[in-house]
């Protein structure tokens, strides 16, 4: 009987061995928004939370580029289809794609980045952009000589009126009698447009810009370049585009949105539902230029806003109308 049992049990492991060194190991892909790969921006910092969870992880990754907005649902479906498990939505103008798709296939799984679907299926992932925009714009009123600072948006809509106002938030607190010049470009992968807007607000008198554009942005740091003057990046560390004219850049996490969700499908753990990131959980943040001399009192003073906003003593505004 003693035999048997131990024969028995080499037999039950050796088959889990078998089952486990069979299993397909698990496949999350994206979709980019329109912006695509290569935008030093949004989407390259979820695809850079993709390889990371491919090479610490061992999952299988891909990506599809979406070229027009009506390529979302249909993209989407098609990952779907190919027997995805989890699928990233990279940016808010896919949320009615995800609303639209999730439901009809409840076995996959979903992340959507910069929106909130809510499916038992779907992980939501939003930013507090308005806390490291504060930062941006405290960093933007001490280091201006001209005391004009520009910000130039991608689409006008929920989440880049967050960048605005937490923005415009910054540099009021650092300098009350600054002035910002506003410019939208109507879209996330212009950058002619980028630079049309950073040209005209340089010639206004701005000696440095903000961006919530996408790689609509980039059109900005050719024209800080072209000009002598200087960019504040977003989303991805933007400093090592030009470290001479890009002088800070607005950090978005989204790497380690898409890496987290990635890890909690792997460990069992994939929880459905919406999950807001900020300064606290590390979510956002600034990183400075390695490339040129930064005063010590302007990072001072923007480390003295992150304490005081992460204290609860700082309260940013999320929109035109609590600014």
């Amino acid at each position: 009987m003693r035999k048997l049992l131990i024969l028995s049990l080499v037999l039950a492991l050796v088959l889990t061995a078998g089952l486990t060194a069979g299993a397909a190991p698990i496949k999350s892909v994206m979709v980019t928004d329109v912006g695509g790969l290569g935008d030093q921006s949004f989407n390259d910092a979820a695809w850079r939370g993709l390889k990371r969870a491919e090479e610490e992880l061992g999952v299988t990754i891909g990506v599809v580029e979406s070229t027009m907005m009506t390529d979302y649902e249909p993209n989407l479906a098609n990952l779907a289809e190919s027997g995805a498990d989890l699928i990233w939505a990279v940016g808010f103008l896919m949320t009615d794609a995800v609303d639209n798709i999730a439901p009809l296939y409840p076995d996959i799984k979903f992340g959507l980045i910069d929106a909130v679907v809510d499916h038992p299926n779907v992980a939501s992932f939003t930013f507090k952009d308005n806390e490291a925009s504060y930062l941006a714009g405290i960093f933007a009123a001490l280091w201006s000589e001209t005391g004009k600072i520009g910000f130039i948006g991608g689409m006008d809509s929920p989440v880049i009126e967050r960048f605005e106002a937490g923005f415009r938030a910054g540099v009021k607190a650092a300098d009350p009698n600054a002035e910002v010049l506003i410019g939208y470009a109507g879209n996330f992968n212009d950058p002619g447009k980028g630079k049309e807007l950073a040209l005209t607000q340089y010639n206004q008198g701005a000696d440095i810009i903000y961006h919530a554009a996408g790689a609509t942005g980039l059109g900005l740091i050719e024209a800080a370049r072209e000009t002598g003057k200087y960019a504040i990046g977003v989303d991805s560390d933007q400093t090592v585009l030009d470290p001479e004219h890009v002088v800070a850049s607005m950090l978005k996490r989204v790497d380690n949105a898409v890496f987290t969700g990635v890890r909690d499908l792997v460990n069992n753990q994939f929880a459905a539902g919406h999950r807001e990131l900020g300064l606290a959980e590390g979510g956002v943040d600034l990183a400075y230029s390695r490339g040129i001399e930064i005063p010590q009192e302007i990072m001072d003073q923007v480390e003295e806003a992150k304490r005081a906003i992460i204290a609860g003593e700082i309260v940013v505004p999320g929109t035109r109308a609590e600014l």
